[in-house]
């Protein structure tokens, strides 16, 4: 949580999209615990967002009307909401992450918003091999692994182009966000593991970073009052973690021990997940299947390969520091979990 405002601090006014969610939620509780004035555009119906005081409305970022409502009257704007996940349509993915940003932008030029924060993510530059300790100086791939990656580079590249002297953007990746009230990526591992699907990919050998959820959500903050003071900022993406590159498997059992569960006992060679990917997908394309699949082949490449980055920029820039060690997330993502009786 961020310390009370400074006695010389005007509190802003606030806009989060996706106020609702996991990221988006952290940074309403963040700008609330510092005085600020806050509004949530989510699609969802949050009632403990109004009862903590937030001005709370409901619709979704790719329609321009909601999206100019929300908007008017606010000094920045932090925007988190997306269409996430491995699978579906890419009509889907567009609207909800290209359109939907191109009207935050829009809008934000409409009614004088002068900051723009967006929630993008590593994805926009993953190309399927490893990266490790890369900076923001890679370039976007010429394809990606998924409507995701895709669409949100799209975004992102939107943001950072619409850069400048009336409306300052910036562009933060965090890397693999955790923490209490995941909606994403535990329950997914959780119910692989109680199912007994869940399977090491490769040898287990490859390194990641994660971004702790207080971290990241504080990095938007810091984002925010970088463009107003560090030109240096603006018109830059920004990867964000804590830091500490480990062994996704090691991590993935020690996420499983915090829930009561056994680790991962079986593994799978990573060219035969790439193959049950790519069958899974034409399977699932061709019959129009509900849902999504166990694997594709960007999971595959995923859980497979070494991804972490370098956050130099973003503590030099944006004053980022990450303050939430794995070992103590883990002890917060324990109690969450499993509360004691």
């Amino acid at each position: 949580m961020t310390s009370p405002p400074a006695p010389d601090r005007r509190p802003i006014t606030a806009l989060v999209t996706g106020g609702g969610g996991f990221v988006g939620r952290a940074i309403v509780d963040q700008l609330l615990a510092r005085g600020d004035k806050v509004r949530s555009l989510a699609r969802g119906t949050y009632p403990t967002l109004a009862e903590a005081g937030v001005h709370v409305l409901r619709g979704d970022v790719a329609d321009a009307r909601i999206v100019g409502e929300a908007c008017a009257g606010c000094d920045v704007v932090f925007h988190v909401a997306a269409k996430a996940g491995i699978w579906g349509a890419y009509r889907e993915y567009h609207e909800a992450n290209v359109v939907g940003t191109r009207n935050i932008l829009a809008t934000c030029r409409q009614h004088g918003v002068g900051r723009l924060v967006y929630t993008s993510s590593p994805s926009v530059i993953f190309d399927g091999r490893s990266m490790a300790g890369v900076d923001e100086s890679v370039r976007y791939p010429a394809r990606h692994h998924s409507h995701y990656g895709t669409t949100k580079a799209l975004a992102e590249q939107a943001v950072l182009a619409a850069n400048d002297a009336t409306l300052r953007t910036v562009a933060l990746r965090p890397h693999l966000i955790w923490g209490p009230r995941d909606n994403h990526i535990i329950p997914r591992l959780l119910r692989q593991a109680r199912a007994g699907t869940l399977r090491r990919v490769g040898d287990g050998s490859n390194l990641v970073d994660t971004t702790y959820v207080d971290d990241a959500a504080r990095a938007h903050l810091l984002a925010a009052d970088a463009l107003d003071r560090n030109p240096l900022a603006a018109g830059r993406p920004f990867f964000i973690s804590q830091g500490e590159p480990t062994s996704l498997w090691e991590l993935i059992d020690r996420i499983l021990t915090a829930a009561g569960l056994p680790p991962v006992a079986r593994s799978v060679p990573t060219p035969v997940a790439w193959t049950a990917g790519a069958i899974l997908e034409a399977v699932y394309a061709l019959l129009r299947l509900e849902g999504e699949p166990r694997m594709t082949r960007f999971v595959a490449h995923e859980l497979a390969t070494t991804h972490w980055f370098d956050i130099t920029a973003a503590r030099r820039e944006l004053g980022y520091e990450p303050t939430v060690s794995i070992e103590e997330g883990l002890r917060r993502l324990r109690a969450w979990l499993q509360p004691p009786a």
